[in-house]
């Protein structure tokens, strides 16, 4: 007996069912396609770029030319003091605001950075930078300044006969360069020979030796030359270091040169620019710039 064939009713069914669950999954595949070309084709989010932090291994960037004294009145305060990021006050900040402790506790904080050597010929000096406890300044940051003032070709190294660098306050070094409030400052400059009071109170920086001392009266207010003129404080930061460092350097005070004319860095321009502009270099149109003997 020969059997019969089962029955077909159901085969369209299955073939109905078999063709709509590939139909939903080809639809399923052009939707995740879809969505993950739209997700490639859009615009990444910008990212703000911050300030990168001073480098202390390799020469500093060449600042801004101090050689043009705005002539447009300016701001003259700041609300805060200047970060390790950002080490220098802004441009058109004449002076920053805010109290300024006239005396700390006579320590010192050292920075504990190292730079590369700065210049390419001379004797190595090297030095240490160090900000007095109380005296509300970042050791690292007044650090930051001094690296990138004495790093720079319009310093000292350009002129072929020194070479400088940044060590530890761990380390040894030829002299160092220190913040101090102006008691301290005062007491610092006497010992080492030099009286910096004005109307009884201690107003200038100094050098003693193997001691540039920055007297943060000054760090933070500027001097009236440079105020009268509307120099931006930063410019007057540059000066200070500079002078200061040279007299380490063996360089005595000098005159004006000519009426009118930029100041030479080792004119007290603290004081008086002898009939002077302010400048902050020791070095003009990449040459020695200097003035009259005093």
């Amino acid at each position: 007996m020969i059997s019969s064939p089962p029955p077909t009713a159901d085969r369209p069914d299955r073939w109905r069912r078999t063709w709509l669950v590939v139909l939903a999954l080809s639809l399923a595949v052009l939707a995740a396609v879809m969505i993950g070309n739209q997700v490639t084709a859009e615009p990444q989010s910008p990212v703000a770029a911050s300030s990168p932090s001073p480098s202390l291994s390799p020469s500093p960037s060449p600042s801004p030319s101090p050689s043009a004294i705005p002539t447009e009145p300016v701001l003259e305060s700041a609300s805060a003091s200047p970060s390790v990021t950002d080490p220098f006050p802004g441009a058109g900040i004449l002076r920053l605001s805010g109290s300024v402790p006239s005396h700390g506790s006579g320590d010192f904080l050292y920075a504990g950075k190292r730079s590369s050597i700065f210049g390419s010929k001379g004797q190595v000096r090297r030095f240490r930078v160090a900000a007095e406890k109380g005296s509300n300044e970042d050791v690292e940051a007044f650090a930051a300044q001094v690296a990138a003032i004495l790093g720079d070709k319009r310093s000292w190294i350009g002129n072929g006969n020194v070479r400088l660098q940044m060590v530890s306050g761990s380390e040894k070094a030829d002299f160092t360069v220190y913040l101090a409030t102006r008691d301290t400052a005062g007491q610092l400059c006497l010992r080492g020979g030099t009286n910096i009071r004005v109307g009884g109170v201690p107003y200038t920086s100094c050098r003693a030796t193997g001691k540039a001392v920055i007297n943060l009266d000054r760090w933070r207010l500027s001097a009236k030359p440079y105020l009268d003129a509307k120099v931006d404080l930063a410019i007057y930061r540059r000066y200070v270091i500079n002078h200061e460092v040279g007299h380490e350097l063996g360089h005595h005070h000098e005159g004006c040169p000519k009426a009118g004319g930029p100041a030479p860095v080792m004119v007290q321009q603290t004081l008086t620019l002898r009939g002077c502009k302010p400048y902050a270099w020791p070095r003009r149109n990449d040459r020695n710039f200097a003035g009259p003997a005093l």
